[in-house]
């Protein structure tokens, strides 16, 4: 029997928009952009660091609003009814500088992520992709594994994931991004989700 193995985004899956409540806790509207709104990912981050250095925001900063973040209501819960029945890898677009508090919260989920150039002063001066499209590419590194790959997801750079994927699903996306893709099924409740995935586990 083949192995199922399913790719998770992070943010807006399993935890809150980390940008998101930066915008909030600095009061910096112009941060609450992602990749739900902006599909160029490069041209999302120049935004942002543009943004962070004109208002003198440092990864300290930033760090301090992600320690006071937990896991959405249930995605612990999901998660490790997941693990339980197949292999789990979280592919997401954040830093290692971001993600340890929340992967803590999560069980220590395996998680492929990009990093981030900083500065002795704590300025965020660029950032350093692991792989150019790694959520495709995983996906498709997973398959030549002999894995058979499920996928979840909510914004446009997870699109390529998913519909690389064997079956992939939206969770809780932005309306333009169900407009945009309107082969993906999706799910805007871990329950509907989980029940999804229990299906396609049955096949």
């Amino acid at each position: 029997m083949q192995p199922t193995i399913l790719c998770l985004d992070l943010e807006g899956v399993l935890v809150p928009e980390i940008w998101i409540n930066v915008a909030e806790r600095t009061g910096i509207p112009e941060l609450r952009r992602t990749t739900r709104d902006e599909p160029d990912y490069a041209k999302l981050m120049a935004y942002r660091i543009e943004i962070l250095d004109r208002h003198g925001i440092r990864l300290p900063d930033i760090q301090a609003v992600i320690a006071g973040m937990g896991p959405e209501p249930g995605a612990r819960a999901f998660l490790d009814w997941a693990r339980e029945r197949m292999q789990v890898v979280i592919l997401s677009d954040t830093f290692l500088q971001f993600a340890q508090p929340l992967m803590r919260q999560l069980g220590w989920p395996t998680l492929f992520c990009h990093s981030l150039e900083v500065e002795a002063n704590g300025r965020i001066a660029g950032w350093k992709l692991r792989l150019a499209e790694q959520k495709r590419r995983g996906v498709e590194a997973f398959k030549a594994l002999n894995f058979r790959v499920l996928a979840g997801g909510d914004s446009y750079n997870d699109t390529a994931m998913l519909l690389a994927a064997d079956a992939g699903i939206l969770f809780r996306p932005s309306a333009a991004v169900v407009r945009d893709f309107p082969q993906l099924p999706v799910e805007q409740e871990y329950a509907g989700f989980q029940a999804r995935l229990e299906r396609l586990l049955a096949e």
